[in-house]
């Protein structure tokens, strides 16, 4: 494998990565009652729509039909990947909840 084929790799294998940090994200907002997208705009006001976000949210299933996802696993998904801003926006909708 050269260089360029294993930086290929790496990078698809973050991206996957990362779509599956913002399919947890997703899902713990519909586990919560929160929409995904408002937390995320309040997150990064300054971005436009995100398509992984969206797409995500095609991936979810019913807060009936899913599985718990605790908020100490959101938090330390969104921290492996440095969303700090979401990650805040995220603890202030938990400490809401409280």
């Amino acid at each position: 494998m050269n260089q360029k084929e294993l930086e290929r790799k790496i990078i698809q294998h973050y991206q996957g990565e990362e779509k599956m940090m913002i399919l947890v994200f997703a899902q713990w907002c519909v586990n919560h009652d929160l929409d995904p997208q408002n937390l995320y705009a309040a997150a990064y006001p300054n971005q436009s729509s995100n398509p992984a976000l969206h797409e995500a949210m095609e991936l979810t299933v019913s807060k009936a039909e899913a599985g718990e996802i605790t908020d100490e696993t959101l938090l330390g998904v969104l921290s492996l990947f440095g969303n700090d801003d979401l990650a805040f926006v995220v603890t202030e909708e938990i400490r809401k909840m409280e």
